[in-house]
């Protein structure tokens, strides 16, 4: 096991609040986190910056209309106000893809599950139950 030391840095009460929150949701101890994160920064940094912090992530770019900007930009103001933390345009974004995938895949699942209903198994030579109810009967 390669030797440890000790570092050790006063850094703003915001970011300690914003690593603090990545961390938990790293599942990791501090140490482990914050040694991840500068492994994979100096891995950036010797890479030329041509990777992802995360290895993971890709990038989305799209342009919107100033005013659907500034509407965004008043509501990230607004939730930022009310939870008393910095509510991101990531965030905002993330979150509404994942409502958006998450209800389209539930969709999808429904439409999946749903069983055939009786007409389809009927063959198109044959009239349904209900088109039969509906034709005069048959003389002998």
């Amino acid at each position: 096991m390669e030797q440890k030391k000790n570092l050790c840095t006063q850094i703003p009460l915001s970011l300690h609040t914003q690593v603090s929150e990545a961390r938990e949701a790293a599942g990791q101890t501090t140490s482990e986190y914050i040694t991840n994160l500068l492994i994979e920064y100096y891995n950036l940094k010797k890479d030329g910056g041509m990777t992802t912090m995360s290895g993971s992530t890709r990038t989305m770019a799209f342009q919107i209309p100033e005013e659907l900007f500034q509407r965004i930009k008043t509501h990230l103001e607004r939730e930022t106000q009310r939870t008393g933390r910095k509510y991101t345009q990531r965030e905002f974004v993330l979150g509404l893809i994942e409502e958006a995938l998450n209800e389209a895949e539930r969709q999808a699942a429904e439409e999946a599950g749903q069983t055939a209903t009786p007409e389809a198994s009927v063959s198109p030579c044959e009239p349904s139950e209900s088109e039969e109810e509906a034709l005069p009967p048959e003389k002998p």
